[in-house]
């Protein structure tokens, strides 16, 4: 991006002296079903908040809108709560960020997009520019969570079910309702508005999407859904993985990896890795997926040459022979259908994304409408000459602003 260093190192320098730390834990003899703690890690000023848009503003001009919309201070907080993975109970976390001022706030749920660094999780990361720009968001009166996916943060001893739709929405929807508990007691004068939004890009916009369907159809007692934005999601990953097999060369086979690998280990699919993989790879593919090797890292050891990355036979037989049936089946089942929403929705998608093709946006606009969904609800943007990682804070922009729209 444009003169992303020297915001980036312009951005940190102003953090740093922002920081403070301070810790609040359980209220002694309160008992909570998901709440287990939370710790202040930094609070933004209305100054601090200014001067940050106003740097950003000068690659992304829009930002100058929400200048006139700040209205307080800002804690951000990791929260970490209990949720269960695989039949098992277990704490994650993510990032918590409230306005000082006292105040009902509706809530905005930011999903990132694929990480595959444990230090680089929301709530081990909160300096990291761009969580920042989503962290000050809630100056103009949301409450901004940012969970950090399970694999990650307090749940980093787990394998990270990367596009796997089961334990990443059931986490996320169970720290709704760690927030919910939040009380006088860990906040005082704050409370939760029963008004949810969901933002998301890549991975993220995938498990926005996931999301708006899970409180929709599921949740809808407990969550009223206000709408939602989701950019650059790998919607139908059958659609995904057709693209990526019958390529060349892909230039992220960190995401065919990650995909393989979180779904052997999650028994999503019964083929083992040498299945799909080749050698090297299959043997080493679940040593690279450790938290500690960077997206560039892992590229380097693999290959961005397709044939080479999968068997001879996977790819001649992938799509339709009987012994990958499980493999079509799980990302299947982890591809988002679509249905007749009432809530309101926008996909929005780089034309130029090399990365996830923007026809998986186009495909699931036109299965939404197919399905009897409103074009007053649901209603798509392709951003000209952006590609999948300069989409990211023009294409979040852009949601934002339709959440905004949508009245808090």
């Amino acid at each position: 991006m444009k003169n992303y260093s020297l915001f980036l190192r312009f951005t940190i320098l102003l953090s740093v002296a922002a920081v403070f730390f301070n810790s609040c834990k359980k209220e002694t003899g309160k008992e909570y079903s998901y709440f287990v703690s939370k710790d202040l890690l930094i609070s933004y000023d209305i100054t601090y908040i200014h001067t940050l848009f106003e740097s950003a503003s000068v690659d992304y001009p829009d930002i100058n809108d929400l200048k006139p919309l700040v209205e307080t201070d800002v804690n951000v907080y990791s929260l970490v709560y209990s949720t269960t993975i695989n039949n098992e109970e277990v704490n994650a976390s993510g990032l918590l960020c409230v306005p000082v001022d006292e105040g009902e706030y509706p809530v905005l749920c930011f999903h990132n997009g694929t990480n595959t660094v444990d230090a680089y999780a929301p709530s081990n990361f909160v300096l990291n520019p761009l969580y920042q720009m989503v962290e000050v968001i809630a100056s103009i009166g949301y409450c901004v969570i940012i969970p950090d996916y399970p694999g990650f943060g307090e749940s980093a001893h787990l394998v990270h079910p990367y596009l796997i739709a089961e334990p990443t929405v059931r986490s996320i929807v169970d720290m709704l309702y760690a927030v919910n508990e939040l009380g006088d007691s860990e906040l005082p004068g704050f409370s939760i508005k029963n008004e949810y939004y969901l933002l998301g890009y890549s991975q993220g916009g995938w498990a926005a999407f996931a999301m708006h369907k899970a409180l929709e159809l599921d949740y809808a007692s407990d969550f009223n859904l206000g709408g939602s934005a989701c950019g650059a999601g790998p919607y139908n990953l059958s659609l995904l993985f057709q693209e990526m097999t019958n390529e060349i060369y892909y230039p992220m086979p960190v995401y065919i990896g990650y995909i393989v690998n979180a779904y052997s280990a999650y028994n999503q699919f019964s083929n083992p890795v040498t299945d799909i993989l080749n050698e090297p790879f299959a043997s080493a593919l679940s040593s690279l997926y450790t938290g500690t090797l960077s997206s560039d890292q892992i590229n380097n050891q693999l290959t961005t040459s397709i044939p080479e990355l999968f068997t001879a036979d996977f790819l001649a037989g992938f799509a339709s022979e009987p012994e990958y049936s499980t493999i079509r089946e799980a990302l299947a089942n982890n591809s988002i259908s679509a249905w007749n929403s009432a809530k309101p929705l926008y996909f929005v998608h780089g034309e130029n994304d090399t990365q996830v093709s923007p026809l998986t946006t186009e495909n699931i606009y036109d299965a939404m409408i197919q399905a009897g969904t409103s074009p007053a609800t649901c209603i798509k943007e392709i951003v000209p000459g952006v590609d999948h990682g300069d989409g990211i804070v023009p294409c979040m922009l852009k949601g934002l602003f339709f959440i905004m729209s949508l009245g808090k």
